[in-house]
């Protein structure tokens, strides 16, 4: 790349200053990087998924602000001053969230492709309702979508974290 187009491109970029995971980030990124690439390739936090590429399937699914978002089409400028939180950071201290420790427990990970996006948006329904019904659950979770088999799994480590987020009451 020639210096002139290195300079049109830097001053095309854009300063952003957020918080990843915790940790306040300040980084320069172009007006069409997206989320999902920024997060995994700029700070190589991989958890996060490409896979339909059109916000419907929700692998891609990060949380903005303690809100579900699909970082596959979330522009990386979007996030400036606000909070994200990828499954990476989602366990305290090396301990696991309830969630994440259910899912290995519930064998609700199948591939675990899926599983990242599954964990997150599940946590903010968690937040929101600690003691859902499974229908509840299944109608919150509709725009998490799993390949490899039915949902059966991924339902029980939902409903297991939740009864044990609660302290174990129904």
């Amino acid at each position: 790349m020639s210096k002139a187009m290195s300079r049109h491109r830097d001053a095309q970029s854009i300063a952003v200053s957020f918080t990843l995971n915790g940790r306040l980030q300040e980084i320069e990124v172009e007006p069409h990087e997206l989320l999902l690439d920024v997060v995994r390739e700029r700070f190589g936090l991989t958890g996060v998924k490409l896979s339909c590429d059109v916000q419907v399937c929700g692998a891609c699914t990060l949380l903005v602000d303690g809100r579900p978002v699909s970082a596959c089409t979330t522009l990386a400028f979007e996030v400036r001053g606000r909070s994200v939180l990828t499954i990476e950071g989602l366990a305290d201290n090396g301990n696991l969230h309830p969630l994440q420790q259910a899912f290995i427990e519930h064998g609700g990970f199948q591939c675990g492709f899926c599983t990242p996006g599954m964990i997150l948006a599940a946590k903010v329904l968690l937040d929101e309702n600690p003691n859902p019904s499974e229908a509840e659950l299944k109608h919150f979770m509709h725009g998490n979508l799993c390949r490899c088999t039915g949902y059966k799994k991924i339902i029980e480590s939902i409903m297991a974290a939740a009864k044990k987020m609660r302290g174990g009451r129904a």
